[in-house]
């Protein structure tokens, strides 16, 4: 993908105004930080305890609660089916400090694993950060996973602790007899607790609203996540306590944050996203929280917004996606006036949710935010001073150098593509793949992070994604990005969704082939296919169109929204699938 490519499929630059903004974005002078700014400069955004030690839930929690946000609501909980409970800061941090109180009673240690397992309420908050103050690992699991995936994850951590619900308990035990180390499992239920198990009621009512949120190490490990792979079991990525800084930071720079905003992020705190930008990094900046239960519901989605004056939302591109296949019907009957910036994260936004917004949310476009698990805060992003190029990963945070690499750590030149790699040092960057120090070493060579992702930058400093490294296809001698393919194909009115990978094909090396999800009101047929496919070669070039489509109800995709291209190569080429723990249920 060339840059002239990119302007001419993309459509150029997206600029925004103040008046749209309506509050003055935290982040100016961009060229001037990223040549100035250091690590150093964002300590004082949070607060350390004396001798340079640090709690990320003292940050998030107390130092409001015991300040003058004491009686801000922190969290509007709505259960999506009428009811909504509030909680300021100060209730947050007693039902957090009953927590702590009930790991310390049942004799948690200091680092000890303790999963979250729940759905998503004000308990899966506060039995999160709660897990933080009393100085062990928090380790929070999508509520979907099966027995193996539980087993999995409390298994390899040594896990000595989960807090799960009387519904979900039921696959804990399944797995149960193989943890041994597995020595409370606290229920969260208005029933009388079972034999063996601790209840998070009575516990809870019994426990003290006072505790001293331990002093940690900066280095010392606040949570963990486990991610899924190709091959082999999932891989526990582990994070510090001074991440805190940069979550806190990124809050503020790129989700822009103030004091007045009422925030929703989408996201399960099963997904890192859900972690920092659901949890950590916005209450550590001090705003209202949004946390909506229930399942997937453009009405309800909407409700939510306009009932709660959401400001600031955070969501996914597949959940774009699903909103633009149900029409622009459905917004319109509600007031989203309070809306004033928009981001998406989990796989790169298509332009045509860029565009798409613009139409629908009163010409305010979605700001795609690049960042994985293990890189725990945003690294590369859409800023809301900026222009955005639709399609475009967006510019590096100022104090990460991100450049395109090639395997040797080579910086390759502008419009090159290549590996995209980050410099180490930042402070929310992963600390170690849980007990398997081999595959932490597979990221970090030549003095680089390799993010498995491939990449180019153009003339102006915009990144552009290419796809994962073992995605990309060869076709004809000509290598095809398969996000751009994506891209091309929701283009066209009749696809909602579209996976793309490469064919092993003996004239071509690869073809490309698309799986696609078509839009309300369209049937398959080989006109219709003609048709995508004469449209993609004029959006893109003689060689990067699909010569095969498969019309499907649904694509495979991660909890996070990834379309997990190597289940659809793994289909059709009948290999291995691989870990499928993180597939959506």
């Amino acid at each position: 993908m060339t840059d002239q490519s990119s302007e001419l499929i993309h459509g150029g630059l997206v600029t925004k105004s103040l008046d749209q903004l309506r509050l003055e974005p935290n982040l100016r002078g961009y060229d001037e930080l990223i040549k100035t700014f250091k690590w150093s400069d964002a300590d004082s955004l949070v607060e350390w305890f004396p001798g340079g030690k640090i709690n990320s839930a003292h940050n998030v929690v107390d130092r409001h609660a015991l300040g003058e946000r004491a009686d801000k609501v922190a969290l509007i909980y709505d259960d999506g089916e009428g009811s909504v409970q509030k909680l300021t800061f100060r209730q947050l941090y007693e039902e957090t400090n009953r927590f702590a109180n009930v790991l310390s009673k049942l004799g948690v240690k200091r680092q000890d694993r303790v999963f979250v397992f729940l759905q998503r309420s004000p308990e899966l908050y506060v039995s999160f950060i709660g897990t933080i103050k009393a100085c062990a690992i928090a380790s929070p699991m999508f509520p979907a996973f099966g027995p193996d995936a539980i087993r999995d994850r409390l298994l390899d951590s040594s896990a000595v602790a989960v807090v799960t619900d009387a519904e979900l308990v039921k696959r804990v035990y399944q797995v149960k007899n193989q943890l041994p180390e597995l020595k409370h499992v606290i229920v969260v239920d208005e029933a009388d607790a079972a034999a063996g198990e601790v209840s998070y009621r009575d516990e809870m009512k019994a426990a003290s609203a006072e505790f001293q949120t331990v002093h940690m190490d900066p280095e010392e490990f606040q949570f963990m996540l486990y991610t899924s792979g190709t091959t082999g079991k999932p891989k526990g990525v582990v994070h510090a306590h001074k991440g805190i800084v940069q979550q806190t930071l990124t809050s503020r720079w790129v989700l822009d944050m103030h004091e007045e905003d009422v925030y929703w992020c989408t996201a399960d705190l099963g997904w890192v996203t859900g972690v920092v930008y659901g949890c950590l990094g916005p209450w550590s900046c001090g705003v209202t929280q949004v946390g909506l239960g229930g399942r997937f519901n453009p009405e309800m989605w909407y409700r939510a917004i306009q009932d709660h004056g959401i400001s600031i939302w955070y969501t996914a591109p597949t959940a774009v996606r699903m909103l633009m296949a149900k029409g622009d019907d459905i917004p319109r009957k509600y007031d989203l006036s309070r809306l004033r910036v928009l981001y998406s994260v989990g796989e790169p936004l298509n332009p045509e949710g860029v565009k798409w917004a613009l139409d629908v949310f009163d010409s305010k476009p979605f700001h795609d935010t690049w960042w994985q698990t293990e890189t725990g805060s945003i690294l590369i992003t859409n800023f809301p001073e900026m222009p955005i190029k639709p399609g475009s990963m967006g510019k590096p945070l100022p104090g990460v150098e991100a450049a395109i690499v090639d395997e040797d750590g080579k910086i390759l030149p502008q419009g090159e593509e290549g590996n995209l790699a980050i410099r180490p040092g930042w402070p929310s960057m992963m600390r170690q793949i849980w007990k398997n120090e081999a595959k932490y070493n597979e990221y970090m060579r030549n003095g680089w992070y390799y993010t498995g992702d491939t990449a180019q930058i153009d003339s102006d400093g915009y990144f552009w994604y290419v796809g994962r490294a073992d995605d990309v296809i060869k076709t004809s001698g000509e290598r095809v990005g398969p996000f751009e393919v994506e891209s091309a194909l929701i283009e066209h009115e009749a696809i909602a969704e579209a996976g793309v990978i490469g064919k092993p094909d003996q004239l071509r090396g690869n073809i490309i082939k698309a799986f696609v999800v078509l839009t309300p009101g369209f049937s398959e047929s080989d006109e219709l296919k003609k048709e995508i496919q004469k449209f993609v070669k004029s959006k893109l070039a003689g060689h990067a169109y699909p010569r095969e489509i498969d019309v499907v109800e649904t694509l495979p995709k991660t909890r996070s929204g990834k379309i997990m291209r190597r289940l659809l190569r793994a289909q059709e080429l009948g290999l291995p699938v691989g870990d499928t723990s993180t597939l959506e249920g």
